[in-house]
């Protein structure tokens, strides 16, 4: 339902070395003209202003190159378009392959540009039910050797983590077979503790949307996969409910929970969900959806910790209405994104 490690993350396995050394030559105040001049994919993009947007932009994204891209072809109505998706911070997430190295390219470029990186961890044994997104770790060995990697690559540097989209709600809708579910709270609660012990990361562990359910049949997982270590929960993960509703969704599981703050994926829910077709794929490339709130810190609610754009939007949910597989950019989809937001 999210991400695959594709071509897309080949791709950024690659990037990510040179973002971290794209960025060393870059300043951290803010300069647009010192920050631009070191933009290898030539789109000239630059940091939000920290105080309200503290994550990462990754100057060497898809979104960037597109920009670049439509640019050095003329096509300038376009590349502003995109410009939307690139100057904002995304989720980066780490592959199975190289977790310490990625982990540790993003996180040091964040760092140089005096940034905190947005990392999502999405490798789950298991995942997905087989759907789009299927896969993850071998085993559970296998996997907790992947959280070691990322978690010795992060170090000491800011990191802000998404826990595992999904991967409670899948135990909790039954899409899960019985057998693999207390390692997977085994799992999850060894990632928070394992991810909590560094000096400057959050973590939050993905509870759902509002849509899945009601906060009731989510609370107690969340509890038995180490909410009570977590910063909170994330929702609304490449999802398109509204921020209204994904903040009443969460305030209601919050109270279950401690109180934990929770962040809302903002990153599409311009529009709203789809609500036409196969009911059981409104999910994936719907058709007329925005971009929705920009990332930031200063959200309408103090239990919301962030509206963040944790799933990249331009990026296909798989190979369905059309789209490459998931995780691949989609530049005709990025484009109607981008327009979206305009109505």
């Amino acid at each position: 339902m999210y991400v695959s490690r594709g071509a897309a993350r080949a791709r950024a396995s690659a990037a990510v070395l040179g973002a971290a050394l794209l960025l060393a030559a870059c300043s951290s105040s803010g300069d647009p003209k010192k920050e631009g001049d070191g933009d290898k994919a030539g789109a000239q993009i630059t940091q939000q202003p920290k105080e309200a947007d503290p994550f990462w932009v990754n100057p060497d994204s898809n979104a960037a190159r597109q920009v670049a891209a439509y640019r050095k072809s003329g096509k300038d109505d376009e590349a502003g378009q995109i410009r939307k998706l690139a100057q904002q911070p995304t989720g980066e997430w780490i592959g199975p392959e190289n977790p310490e190295q990625e982990a540790r390219g993003f996180t040091d470029a964040a760092d140089k540009a005096g940034r905190t990186a947005l990392l999502v961890l999405y490798n789950i044994p298991h995942r997905d039910c087989g759907q789009y997104s299927q896969g993850g770790a071998a085993d559970g060995n296998a996997y907790r050797a992947w959280i070691d990697g990322v978690a010795t690559g992060i170090g000491d540097r800011s990191a802000t983590v998404i826990l595992e989209p999904d991967a409670i709600l899948h135990l909790v809708d039954g899409c899960t077979k019985d057998e693999f579910h207390e390692e997977r709270y085994d799992l999850l609660k060894g990632a928070v503790e394992k991810l909590k012990s560094l000096k400057n990361t959050k973590v939050y562990l993905d509870a759902g949307n509002a849509g899945w359910g009601h906060p009731d049949q989510i609370f107690q997982p969340l509890q038995r996969a180490g909410i009570a270590q977590a910063d909170g929960f994330s929702v609304n993960v490449s999802n398109f409910y509204s921020t209204e509703d994904s903040i009443a969704y969460g305030k209601q599981l919050s109270a279950k929970v401690g109180n934990k703050h929770f962040v809302i994926d903002t990153s599409r829910n311009g529009n709203g969900p789809y609500k036409d077709g196969d009911e059981s794929e409104r999910w994936c490339n719907p058709p007329g959806r925005a971009l929705g709130e920009t990332p930031t810190i200063k959200t309408a609610d103090p239990l919301v910790d962030a509206y963040l754009w944790v799933k990249r939007p331009g990026e296909s949910d798989g190979e369905c209405k059309g789209g490459p597989k998931a995780g691949e950019w989609w530049p005709t989809y990025a484009l109607k994104l981008a327009q979206g937001s305009d109505t």
